[in-house]
């Protein structure tokens, strides 16, 4: 079997496209840049699914005129500026009804209270476990016990609210190392907490079942405090 390399890195084409291809590609570039400038939006993390859509839309707009002679750069412009209306009155319409915003947007997501996980279908779950303790780990939390209430904002951020020191509670541990001791045995009497949904409860050696959501599987819960 011939390869042909010069056919499958340079095929057809020819230097004063390629030059004409690096013009297009800076020219739609700095349009879609532009449009993100004016949508306000400083980040990726500033984004809710809507515009994560509208970003989708321009960047199938601005792609293909970057190489295709067959589609002009007028077009894009064209349909750029359909976006742009269409985002604008979105965006208005939103502004005017809270009804309509959460058709466009969701709702904010409640994700943990009094330190454990709230319990939903798997439908609502959007979210990784791992992906979330990451988070959390960011932002100093040792274990679901310091936690008084975690928000999933319809952007992907999330929100977390504190319990005072005095008042930290037994909860499932998020450090890695300690997370994955986790067992269906419990070797000793103490308080343990449910990798589920991180009900806490003191369980005596053997096989116990979460009274919460009827998980088997338990790790040694923790009660530090937060450090600041």
């Amino acid at each position: 079997m011939n390869l042909n390399f010069e056919e499958m890195f340079i095929g057809d084409l020819n230097f004063t496209f390629a030059f004409e291809i690096i013009i297009r590609t800076l020219i739609m570039f700095s349009m879609v840049l532009l449009v993100l400038r004016m949508a306000g939006k400083k980040g990726v993390r500033q984004l809710s699914l809507f515009e994560v859509a509208i970003i989708i839309a321009l960047g199938s707009a601005a792609g293909d005129p970057m190489f295709n002679k067959d589609y002009s750069i007028l077009t894009s412009v064209v349909v750029f500026g359909a976006i742009i209306a269409l985002y604008r009155l979105i965006t208005m319409l939103a502004s005017k009804s809270e009804k309509f915003e959460r058709i466009i947007e969701g709702d904010p997501l409640y994700v943990i209270e009094d330190g454990e996980f709230v319990l939903v279908d798997d439908i609502s779950h959007t979210f990784a476990k791992d992906e979330f303790f990451a988070e959390m780990r960011q932002a100093s939390i040792e274990h679901l016990g310091q936690i008084k209430t975690a928000i999933l904002e319809t952007n992907g951020n999330i929100s977390f609210y504190y319990f005072p020191d005095d008042e930290v509670k037994y909860g499932l541990p998020i450090q890695p190392k300690v997370y994955e001791k986790k067992s269906e045995q419990v070797k000793a009497k103490g308080i343990f907490a449910c990798t589920y949904c991180g009900s806490t409860e003191e369980l005596e050696p053997g096989t116990s079942e979460c009274t919460r959501c009827r998980q088997k599987e338990w790790v040694k819960a923790i009660n530090t405090t937060r450090l600041t």
